[in-house]
């Protein structure tokens, strides 16, 4: 089991970026996908990007497509969601997911219960 811990969130008016962390305890397993999600008051859960520790198999949710970078930094066992051009409608809180994948080049699903390790979330708020 993977420990997860989210940073970076914060308040900021729209048009903002912010850059969240999420720090991983190990990599016991060899490849994990690594997945950020977000949900806001009274929705699902949505997936936004993942990635495999490989260093394949983007996905990016077209709700923040080419506005989210998803990357990472395996030596630090650091997950990253750079968030450029912010909208009042991303507010929400925001969690990065790990799943153990046989492969490094294993397709990283973006439904929620691809993911087995979560960690206790970070809030964003975006002010118009």
């Amino acid at each position: 089991q993977v420990q997860l811990a989210e940073s970076g969130g914060g308040s900021v008016e729209a048009g903002g970026s912010l850059r969240l962390s999420c720090a991983a305890s190990e990599y016991s397993s060899s490849y994990y996908c690594m997945g950020w999600f977000r949900q806001a008051p009274g929705k699902e859960r949505e997936g936004l990007a993942s990635i495999n520790t490989g260093g394949g198999n983007l996905y990016y949710a077209q709700s923040v497509s080419g506005r989210f970078t998803i990357s990472q930094d395996n030596a630090k066992k650091t997950l990253y969601l750079q968030m450029n051009s912010l909208k009042p409608e991303d507010t929400a809180m925001y969690y990065c997911a790990a799943a153990v994948v046989p492969l490094a080049n294993s397709r990283c699903a973006p439904g929620v219960r691809t993911y087995s390790d979560w960690g206790q979330g970070t809030q964003v708020s975006v002010s118009s």
